[in-house]
């Protein structure tokens, strides 16, 4: 027959994409617990959150006292880096209208969103406290942020 010629870091390797696979698990167990953590810490009113995270997808369980409180929660998740999705799959234990999302663009402030939904800028505070405690500065908001608009009353 003779000697046949291969690349020798080339090819199959089981051992190696195991140890790979297993990794990644670890990575999607490391970053659920941290969304997890981050929720967690935010103060909301959530009974037995549970956050799964799996390729950019994040998906949140739970009962949530509000609508606020799992609409911040969703929020919170979806603005983190490295979440693209958000899968909702909590309850809320007292039914209200849910609030309108906004997605951040070059150029906007919180008094641009709140005459844009409102018909007033001085409307803003209303913004900013629907998006507490995501929202530390109604100054310090970045394009492609997710912002809840409430609805008007």
């Amino acid at each position: 027959m003779g000697v046949f010629k291969f690349l020798k870091n080339i090819g199959r390797n089981d051992e190696k994409d195991a140890v790979e696979a297993q990794e990644e698990m670890n990575r999607e167990l490391i970053k659920a617990n941290k969304l997890l953590r981050f929720v967690m810490g935010l103060g909301l009113n959530i009974e037995d959150l549970r956050v799964e995270y799996d390729d950019g997808k994040a998906t949140l369980r739970g009962r949530a006292a509000t609508q606020a409180d799992k609409e911040k929660a969703i929020l919170a998740v979806g603005n983190t880096e490295g979440v693209a999705e958000v899968d909702d799959q909590m309850q809320v234990s007292v039914a209200e209208a849910e609030a309108r999302l906004y997605t951040v663009q070059k150029g906007d402030s919180l008094s641009k969103i709140a005459k844009q939904y409102y018909g007033d800028p001085m409307k803003y505070p209303v913004v900013f406290e629907a998006n507490k405690p995501m929202l530390d500065n109604p100054d310090l908001i970045y394009p492609g942020q997710v912002l809840r608009i409430p609805v008007e009353t």
